[in-house]
This record gives structure tokens, C-alpha cells and sequence, in this order.
């Protein structure tokens, strides 16, 4: 169990995140098969894994073991390991898969450490947007944008919360059909009372775009850890609520985010209306 000061390590594990996501991004946007295709399937037939998926995560998990060795994994290519430090990392090396798969820009790396079971240190970066969100627990959010001019940096801050319906709403669909069928029908049941909503493919950059102001609520169900786990600390830091049900934290059953005013409103209406079962 490390001893070591809780803000240098996480500002460490902060860097490292940041050069794992960086190498993987650059692997998956440089090194895409012109003749990509579906490797395995896992939830249903069109819940994919590409041969992309795999290596990002190998290269992932191989920079972080070979600076950190002591660490765990919980990847969702099933690059998962117990450690003896104390830190886990949470990986998703592909968010955003069919996106990837069919060429949409939709798609990004996400890592998050975890030291002693609290998410610390969070990366997502978007390589088709040129954009990376980072966050440590308790220091702020941030973008960092690469252009012609170089790289510039900015805190993340969601947008003012509006009535709810003049909110923008971003969310996600399952990819096992009566689960899917079932948020099809929440959503036309949302859509009228809300400004409207989008569904990016991603929620790793759904919760980003939370953070940053470009929506001002998302919300899903049946995300894993991996799905999640850095984008709700980057939303958290830059001053966006999170949570599930009333009184819970992000979960599969439900995931909220929000700008703290469109967060007291879009909750418990997605309780109300049973956005956490069939």
C-alpha cells in the first residue's frame, strides 16, 4: 500500500494516464485497417470487438505495467489483474467501437486510477476531435486542445443549467435489443419535455461534453466500470453532478450527469419514468 502523498500520486498517475491514452489514440487513428472488421462479439451480435479494441488495450496495460508493476487492471477486453499497491486501473481502450468500426470520429480512450476503491486521477482523450479531458480528484478539469498553433489548455465548466426543457440531453442505447427497445420508449416519453436529445455513441465523451458545457445532461443505463469511471470524475471536477438512482452513485442500473440545476430536475424524472429497469 503506497505511502506516499495522496496529491503526488495522483498527479503521477494523472501523467502516466495521459501517455497511455495519448500512445493508444495515436495507435487507433494511425493504425486503422482499411479493412477493419468484427474480431468477437460480447453482449449480443452487435456489441463488438475489433482486432483495434485488443491491441489498444495491450499497449495500455503493457506502458502502465512497466512503469507501475505493482498495480491492478479492470479492462473491458478483459485485460484485468489483481495488484499489491493499492492503485487499480480502469480501462477502456476503444469507447465508442461501432463508431470506430464505421469511421465516425464518435470514439475515444478512457483511463481512470483508482487508489484504495476512489477514482483519483481520470484521462479521455479524443484523438479524431484533437481534444484530451483530464481531471485529478479535488484540482479542477481540463481540456487540452492540439491545433496548428500547438496545444492549449483550458478548465472544463459545464454550461449555465437551464429550465429542463431547454436542456440538452445526451444518452446511449444497449446493445442487447429489449433492454434498447425499452430506452427507445423512455426517450420519445423524455424528448417532450426537453430541448432535445443526442446519442454520440460514446459515454466516456457524452460525460466530457457534460464537463465542458456542450450538453447540458446525459444519462444512460447499463454502463460498466470502464465506461464511466474517468469521465464521471472529469465531470464531477469541472462542477457537474453525478449519480444513479436517488441517493446512489453512477451505476449500471443508472448513470446521471448534469450541471447541478438540470441534474435536481432530469434525476428524479428518470426515476419517476423507470429509466433503471425494462
Amino acid at each position: 500500500m503506497s505511502e506516499r502523498p495522496a496529491a503526488d500520486l495522483a498527479a503521477e498517475l494523472l501523467d502516466l494516464a495521459q501517455e497511455a491514452a495519448t500512445r493508444a489514440g495515436r495507435l487507433l487513428r494511425d493504425g486503422r485497417p482499411a479493412d477493419l472488421g468484427v474480431m468477437a462479439t460480447k453482449s449480443s451480435p452487435i456489441d463488438v470487438v475489433t482486432e483495434m479494441d485488443l491491441a489498444a488495450e495491450k499497449l495500455i496495460t503493457g506502458f502502465l505495467a512497466d512503469h507501475r508493476p505493482q498495480d491492478g487492471f479492470l479492462g473491458e477486453e478483459g485485460g484485468t489483474s489483481d495488484g499489491t499497491s493499492g492503485v487499480r486501473w480502469i480501462i477502456d481502450p476503444l469507447d465508442g467501437t461501432v463508431n470506430y468500426l464505421y469511421g465516425l470520429p464518435h470514439w475515444a480512450v478512457s483511463i481512470a486510477a483508482e487508489h484504495e476503491g476512489e477514482v483519483i486521477a481520470a484521462v479521455v482523450a479524443a484523438p479524431m476531435r484533437g481534444e484530451t479531458y483530464r481531471a485529478v480528484r479535488g484540482g479542477g478539469a481540463w481540456r487540452l486542445t492540439r491545433g496548428d498553433a500547438g496545444e492549449t489548455s483550458e478548465p472544463l465548466v459545464p454550461r449555465p443549467s437551464p429550465p429542463l426543457d431547454q436542456a440538452l440531453i445526451g444518452t446511449g442505447f444497449n446493445y442487447v435489443a429489449t433492454v434498447r427497445t425499452a430506452q427507445a420508449a423512455l426517450a420519445a416519453r423524455l424528448i417532450p419535455r426537453l430541448r432535445d436529445i443526442r446519442r454520440s455513441g460514446s459515454a466516456a465523451i457524452d460525460l466530457c461534453d457534460v464537463a465542458g458545457g456542450r450538453l447540458d445532461g446525459y444519462y444512460e443505463r447499463g454502463l460498466a466500470p470502464w465506461d464511466l469511471a474517468a469521465g464521471d470524475l472529469i465531470a464531477r471536477e469541472a462542477g457537474a453532478l453525478t449519480g444513479g438512482r436517488p441517493g446512489r452513485r453512477p451505476d449500471r442500473d443508472l448513470t446521471v450527469a448534469a450541471s447541478p440545476g438540470v441534474f435536481a430536475a432530469l434525476q428524479p424524472l428518470l426515476d419517476e419514468l423507470g429509466a433503471w429497469h425494462d
